[in-house]
Formats: C-alpha cells, structure tokens, sequence
C-alpha cells in the first residue's frame, strides 16, 4: 500500500491532505472552541471602561502599543503571563495589535498604578526618562463619552449576549444607574489623582477623559 503510495504522488498527497484534515477535525477544532470562551474570572468592561477603551483607539494609542504577549521567556519575564484566547471574548474589537513602538499593555493593570498613569500621559520623560511618547494633555480638559459607551454595552449585550446584568458581572440597568456606577467608579480613581482641574470638574459632574482611560488600562491584568 506505502509503496503504491509512493509511486503515485497525486494521491500520496490526497492521503496526506485527509490524514491531516482529520487530526484537525479531532484534535486542533475543539481545543480551539474551548479557549475561545470566556477564562474563569474575565468580565466584560465596565461602561467607564468602555468609554476608556473607546479614547484609547480614538487617540490611536493601539498603533503604538500591542496587547498580545506571545509565549516567549523574554516577554513573560517583561510582561507577565502570555495571552489566552479567552482573555478576548468581550473584546470588540480586540486590540492585539501589529507594532511596539511602546511597551505590550495587556497586564498593565498589574504593574502600574493611578498615579503613574497620570503623570504619564500628562509628562511621559517625568516617569519614563526618553520616553518618544508624546502628552495626552487634552485628556484632562475634555470629557469621556459616557452616552456612546453605554450605548454600546447595551448592544453588545443584546446582540451578542454579553452577560451583563449577570452574578459577578458589571451591571447597566438603566442609563441613570449606569450612570450612577460610573460615577462611583470613576470618584475611586479621581481620589488617587492629583490633578486639581480633573477633581473640580468631577464635583461638577463631569468626567474627563483621562478618568476613563486610567479605568480601562487599570482592568487590563
């Protein structure tokens, strides 16, 4: 029979071809749709987080930043533990990213704190002496955008059956009690700020953009 094979390479390569498809079908396909599901523990964000992740891209900070950590002993040592594929199933879209001209910001949120993250955007050579990163100072003048975040939490809730509203998971409810969370989320962050114009417009009811950023970069573990 091998020998046959051997003599007729159309068909070895069909039989190589059905070999391989079928270790597929066995072994690659169900793994796969197992580590696409959600990881024990991962939440989707939080409307202040999402609002975050919404600046984030806006502000192009994805072009310069991956958050994807491959399995290689000189990025586990650098970045932590590397990226599963259930880390992903609330993102939309995921951020992997193609270039680091920066740092890899998946488990940021483990390392950094408020505080850096402040005056990091505000002055990065204060924090990170060379840094090419250039000031987000407009992010403590302008305000997130709450209405669109919570807008899309609704209907990735609804399309996409994100469990919000589940135990253990963040809640929207209405838009004034998502609102209500916000607020309490975000007075958490603006108390470990030092930032006076950020924790004035706070008192007045508003949320600057870099309240919402420092959210979302500190949910990234």
């Amino acid at each position: 029979m091998f020998a046959w094979l051997e003599k007729n390479p159309f068909f070895f390569a069909v039989g190589v071809f059905i070999v391989i498809a079928y270790a597929g079908v066995i072994e690659i396909l169900p793994d796969f749709a197992n580590r696409a599901r959600p990881l024990e523990g991962v939440k989707p964000y939080s409307v202040l987080q999402l609002a975050g992740k919404n600046i984030y891209m806006q502000d192009g900070c994805n072009t310069c930043h991956s958050q994807m950590i491959r399995p290689f002993k000189s990025e586990t040592d650098r970045y932590g533990m590397y990226s599963l594929s259930g880390e992903y199933a609330y993102d939309r879209p995921h951020l992997w990213g193609s270039k680091r001209t920066g740092p890899d910001l998946k488990r940021v949120g483990n390392y950094r704190t408020t505080d850096w993250h402040e005056n990091h955007m505000k002055e990065p050579t204060s924090v990170v002496p060379g840094s090419i990163m250039p000031t987000y100072g407009h992010m403590f003048k302008k305000n997130a955008d709450i209405d669109t975040a919570y807008a899309e939490a609704l209907t990735v809730k609804k399309v996409f059956g994100v469990p919000y509203d589940t135990q253990d998971m963040p809640t929207l409810g209405t838009f004034e009690q998502a609102s209500a969370s916000v607020k309490e989320e975000a007075g958490a962050i603006v108390e470990q700020m030092k930032d006076e114009e950020v924790k004035k417009a706070y008192e007045n009811g508003e949320i600057r953009q870099i309240v919402a950023l420092i959210a979302y970069l500190n949910s990234l573990k």
